[in-house]
């Protein structure tokens, strides 16, 4: 099992996938405090799924620059590796709130945001475990 993070200043999307069907599925989604998440919450669902690797959504500019929380984004997954041990990538996210909008009925997009991101990663020829 991989776990997904679309990362947010003010929510974070959770999804969780696997290799063998390329699929991933909506976990949770988590508050954040002015970026930082309650990591209790995090440390729950990566002891109840056991991932062995997480995938973190990198918000960049259609040109291929970093946008402002791109920074924020890979502090957040450097984090989640020192603090549960596991590898960790960073995946283009440009475009997936679009998509999850069209693909949800809620207005919270965020757990389908994770999704797009996290099969993005299952579906390209990248090597996590």
């Amino acid at each position: 099992m991989i776990m997904g993070f679309d990362y947010g200043t003010h929510r974070i999307g959770v999804a969780i996938g696997q290799r063998i069907t390329q699929t991933a599925s909506p976990l949770a989604i988590l508050k954040a405090r002015q970026g930082q998440p309650n990591w209790s919450e995090i440390e729950a669902l990566v002891n109840e799924w056991q991932p062995v690797a997480f995938v973190v959504g990198l918000p960049l500019h259609m040109d291929d620059e970093n946008s402002h929380l791109s920074d924020q984004a890979e502090k957040f997954a450097r984090r989640l590796t020192g603090r549960f041990n596991l590898p960790h990538e960073m995946v283009d996210e440009r475009l997936s709130s679009v998509e999850a909008r069209s693909l949800s009925l809620s207005d919270t997009i965020d757990d389908v945001a994770a999704v797009l991101i996290l099969e993005t990663y299952l579906n390209s020829d990248r090597s996590l475990p």
